[in-house]
């Protein structure tokens, strides 16, 4: 061949980080606190829920292209009860294969060749790789330690938009760094884009994994936003059910039907029986959200402890089930080696912060533990990082 057969808007990416630690765990037989995902299945009656549907014949062909009527509906309600946002469940809510599909189908309908996208880096990886095939031009700003948390300097993300600039890539409840983005901080971003006339793009999967008081804020819901926000979240991350892929979008009818549009030709439609179960999911009761949050909130505890006594820099997430850590008081600084060589020394499996930064360096002494997992694995993860102390 006389080129290299991989589009080149996607040399950079390679095989993710979460595939290579993954196998290193398989390989060595560590605890995997690389992954995000839980090690147990979320909610019985939702479980059943699925079973039913498949039985009852609902969902086994093709669904309907925007998702099906329940859970459109399901969603619409969620958002108006949780944060007084009404959405039209016809022409307002879409359903995607997970909230990656929705920022890939929302970058590919959004952006076009040249269009500048500013992403709050350390940012998921498929954020890059989504910008990249939309032919768009990816542009960082930088959330920074500060006070045992991460922080946004509004300053900065204002110097960072241009003429070029079409929209804002958000996320909060914040993945890797577990910080929620204050109503202060949104604010900045809000008035930014609308005096910029900005799209903003967010991704709210932990919307309801947030800790000791943390205020989720959609965005969407404050002054000038509504109409110049996409809003994508997922049934994984609350209900313990990743496997199922069922995400969605609520926007204005312009920008939902924009991202229908490129949406269609991605997987037109996924999940059928799930969707159903996911309506249920939706609809259940306060106590259900209030006891995952406070079991997930112990899991921090127990691994954010464990973690700063084997010598661990630990800053205390407020939302997600992810735990940053700094690797520096144990004397290293390069992430990657630290995380390749950690289950021959300890046995457990984390991921290198690096990997989610164009800056590198400033990603570099960062490693990101998950904390979504049994207690007794938890335990004796601690157990065996102790010994690095």
């Amino acid at each position: 061949m006389t080129r290299p057969p991989l589009n080149r808007r996607l040399a950079e990416f390679g095989t993710t980080i979460f595939a290579e630690m993954s196998a290193l765990a398989a390989e060595t037989g560590a605890i995997n606190l690389g992954q995000g995902f839980p090690d147990t299945d979320g909610p019985e009656e939702i479980r059943e829920a699925a079973v039913r549907a498949l039985r009852e014949g609902r969902g086994n062909q093709y669904p309907p292209g925007p998702g099906v009527p329940e859970l459109r509906t399901a969603i619409a309600d969620h958002q108006r009860e949780r944060y007084g946002l009404e959405y039209d469940p016809d022409a307002e809510v879409l359903v995607t294969a997970g909230a990656t599909e929705a920022i890939a189908a929302a970058l590919l309908a959004l952006v076009e060749p040249g269009d500048e996208v500013i992403a709050l880096e350390p940012y998921y990886d498929s954020y890059a790789a989504c910008v990249a095939m939309a032919g768009g031009t990816r542009v960082p700003v930088t959330l920074r330690p500060h006070g045992g948390s991460y922080v946004l300097d509004p300053d900065e993300l204002r110097a960072a938009v241009t003429d070029r600039t079409r929209l804002i890539l958000l996320n909060t409840p914040h993945n890797p760094t577990g910080t929620v983005l204050t109503r202060a901080e949104l604010t900045a971003v809000a008035e930014l884009a609308v005096e910029r006339d900005l799209l903003v793009v967010t991704d709210e999967v932990y919307e309801h994994l947030v800790f000791d008081g943390a205020e989720h804020v959609p965005i969407a819901s404050l002054p000038g936003m509504r109409e110049r926000t996409v809003t994508i979240s997922s049934a994984g991350k609350t209900f313990s059910f990743t496997g199922w892929k069922v995400g969605w979008i609520t926007a204005s009818p312009e920008l939902t039907s924009a991202v229908r549009s490129a949406k269609q030709f991605l997987t037109y439609v996924s999940a059928g029986p799930f969707q159903y179960a996911v309506a249920e999911a939706l609809r259940l009761p306060d106590a259900y959200f209030d006891a995952l949050r406070a079991d997930l909130a112990a899991k921090r505890d127990l691994l954010a402890e464990g973690l700063a006594q084997a010598g661990f820099g630990v800053y205390r997430p407020s939302g997600t089930y992810f735990v940053t850590t700094d690797i520096r008081p144990l004397g290293a600084t390069d992430g990657f080696a630290f995380c390749r060589s950690l289950p021959e020394r300890a046995g457990v499996v984390a991921i290198p912060n690096a990997v989610f930064y164009d800056h590198r360096d400033a990603g570099a002494p960062f490693v990101r533990f998950a904390f979504c997992k049994k207690t007794d694995v938890l335990e004796e993860a601690v157990s065996r990082l102790k010994r690095l102390a």
